[in-house]
């Protein structure tokens, strides 16, 4: 042990001359700088009382410079330094606190990394489940365009040609049907005047041109409705039996125009 003191005592002696060397560069840069302060204020007092220049303001910095410089060496004063040896012990100690500080960091760095791993996980775990969701959803949708594939008739312009056209003569055939049976019903119960009706007036009149049947006038009202919408108004002639023309407008079927009483058409129900 006294071999190793005598082998480390060159080098303590060596860092205690390099503190002194410091303190005396330190001392000596102190002297300077209040030098050049002790001029400055002999430059002050001869000025006066004259405005501040530049050279004020670099004063004023020299000061601050010089407080902190003063404060420093006194702090340097007041410590002594403190010479670690050397020594096998010393440096086990030291590695062992290094090595212990070392650890500390690396478990805080791997709590970290586990904290986050954990955290990853349930990001998977989540991404996962939500993964299987959208499995299990495209899943039902390829089952229903499968079923929907096989219910699809493949498209036919010739079939949808005859379709339509048997729909039209369908329609043909019910329209000409009601026809049949709306002329019925009207010959039934309303038929033409014929002689043996009795004359309630004695100065009726005989007809000069040859009357029309109900069935007849409501047809010409029709196909005028449609043929000419913007002016469906048909003239009234001998031809229309008055107590038919009269029943029309009674019942709402036919209206008369609000200018000319003698025309008359038919009440739009399509619309």
């Amino acid at each position: 042990m006294s071999m190793n003191q005598q082998d480390l005592d060159p080098v303590n002696t060596t860092d205690v001359d390099d503190v002194t060397d410091a303190e005396k560069e330190l001392i000596e840069e102190c002297e300077e700088i209040w030098k050049d302060m002790e001029e400055c204020q002999n430059k002050l007092s001869l000025v006066g009382t004259e405005t501040l220049t530049n050279s004020n303001a670099q004063l004023s910095l020299l000061i601050m410079q010089a407080k902190c410089l003063a404060a420093e060496l006194n702090q340097w004063q007041k410590e002594t330094p403190k010479i670690i040896p050397l020594n096998e012990d010393v440096l086990v100690t030291l590695g062992k606190e290094e090595f212990q500080k070392l650890r500390h960091d690396l478990e805080m760095v791997l709590s970290t990394i586990q904290s986050k791993n954990e955290k990853l996980k349930e990001d998977l775990e989540r991404e996962q489940q939500w993964l299987d969701e959208q499995g299990q959803i495209l899943e039902s949708l390829n089952t229903v365009y499968n079923e929907l594939k096989n219910q699809v008739v493949p498209f036919s312009e010739s079939r949808i040609f005859n379709e339509l056209k048997t729909k039209m003569l369908n329609i043909k055939e019910y329209k000409e049907k009601l026809l049949f049976t709306l002329g019925g019903f009207l010959e039934d119960h309303f038929p033409l005047p014929d002689g043996k009706v009795k004359k309630k007036k004695k100065n009726m009149q005989e007809p000069t041109a040859q009357l029309m049947t109900l069935h007849e006038m409501l047809e010409i009202l029709i196909n005028k409705l449609f043929d000419v919408p913007h002016d469906p108004y048909v003239k009234i002639n001998d031809s229309f039996w008055p107590p038919y023309i009269e029943l029309l407008l009674r019942n709402g079927i036919a209206l008369r125009h609000p200018e000319d009483p003698n025309r008359v058409r038919l009440e739009a129900f399509h619309q």
